[in-house]
C-alpha cells in the first residue's frame, strides 16, 4: 500500500506511525483509517519490530478523531459508520506488541479513544485530552466508553463522557490516562527510552501477556460491534445532524428541538 495520510518508520527496533495530516489536526478520513490498519499489522507481524509507535505530525495535535469535513460531515467509507473504527481499535489490540501512543497536543475525540487502547500513552507536558462526542451529535460506544471505565475508572468515564471537559496532561497522568509527562523537548527521547526497555524483554511473553491483558476485556468488542451499529441509526437523525451542522457554523448546537 502506498501511504498518502501516515508515514512509516522503522527506528531502533520500533515502528513509528505518524498521521501525517497536521492541517487538519491530524484527523483520520477513511483513508487514514485504511492505511493505519495496514501499518499496525505491517509493524505488528516484522520480526525486526519489538514495539510500535503510533504519533501525530506537527506540534499542535496527536489526532482529533473524526475529520468532519472529509465527506461534508458524512462518512462514506468502510465499516458500520463509513469508517474502520472497529478494525483500526482491533488492530492496536491484537498485535502481538505494545502500541505507545506519543502525545505532544491535542488527543480529542477518535484521538482521545486511540489513546485509551494503546498499551501506553506518553505525553508531552502540553498534551490536552478529552471527549466531544455529545457535543458535536456522536460517540464511542464501544472501547471507547467500556474501556475508558476499565482505564480510568467508572465515575471519570461518565464525567469525560457526559461533560466533554478538557484536561491536561498532569490531569489525565492523575486519573489512569497516560502512563508518563514529560516537558516536549523530551518526548522523543522518552518514547525511545520506552521502545528500547520493551526491545530487551522475551517478545513472546509480551506477546502472550498482551493477549493475556485483552481476554478480560474481549467481550468488549462484541458491545462495540452493537453499538456501531447503533451509532450508524443515530447518525441518520436530525439530532445528530445538528451537531455537525453546528460545528461547521461554529454555533452552539440545539440538540433539543430534535430530541425525541
Amino acid at each position: 500500500m502506498n501511504y498518502e495520510d501516515i508515514l512509516y518508520e522503522v527506528r531502533n527496533g520500533a515502528a513509528w506511525i505518524t498521521i501525517n495530516r497536521p492541517d487538519k489536526m491530524n484527523a483520520f478520513r477513511g483513508r487514514t483509517c485504511d492505511e493505519l490498519i495496514h501499518a499496525l499489522n505491517r509493524a505488528g507481524y516484522a520480526p525486526e519490530v519489538g514495539a510500535i509507535v503510533l504519533a501525530g505530525a506537527g506540534e499542535k495535535a496527536f489526532c482529533t478523531g473524526g475529520d468532519q469535513s472529509a465527506h461534508a460531515g458524512q462518512y462514506d467509507g468502510r465499516g458500520t459508520i463509513g469508517l474502520p473504527m472497529e478494525e483500526l481499535h482491533s488492530a492496536i489490540r491484537d498485535v502481538p506488541k505494545p502500541v505507545i501512543a506519543r502525545v505532544q497536543g491535542y488527543a480529542i475525540g477518535g484521538g482521545n479513544v486511540l489513546c485509551t487502547i494503546c498499551d501506553f500513552t506518553i505525553a508531552s507536558e502540553r498534551a490536552v485530552f478529552g471527549q466531544v462526542g455529545p457535543k458535536v451529535g456522536s460517540v464511542d460506544p464501544g472501547y471507547g466508553t467500556a474501556f475508558l471505565a476499565r482505564v480510568v475508572g467508572e465515575k471519570k468515564a461518565r464525567e469525560i463522557w457526559y461533560l466533554c471537559r478538557r484536561y491536561s496532561a498532569a490531569e489525565a497522568l492523575a486519573m489512569g490516562l497516560v502512563n508518563a509527562v514529560v516537558p516536549p523537548d523530551q518526548l522523543d527521547a522518552e518514547v525511545q527510552k520506552w521502545c528500547d526497555e520493551i526491545m530487551e524483554k522475551s517478545p513472546t511473553a509480551i506477546a502472550i501477556a498482551k493477549r493475556s491483558f485483552n481476554m478480560d476485556t474481549a467481550h468488549q468488542a462484541g458491545i462495540a460491534g452493537m453499538g456501531m451499529y447503533a451509532l450508524k441509526l443515530y447518525y441518520d437523525t436530525e439530532e445528530s445532524r445538528e451537531g455537525v451542522r453546528a460545528f461547521q457554523e461554529k454555533r452552539k448546537p440545539d440538540f433539543r428541538r430534535h430530541a425525541r
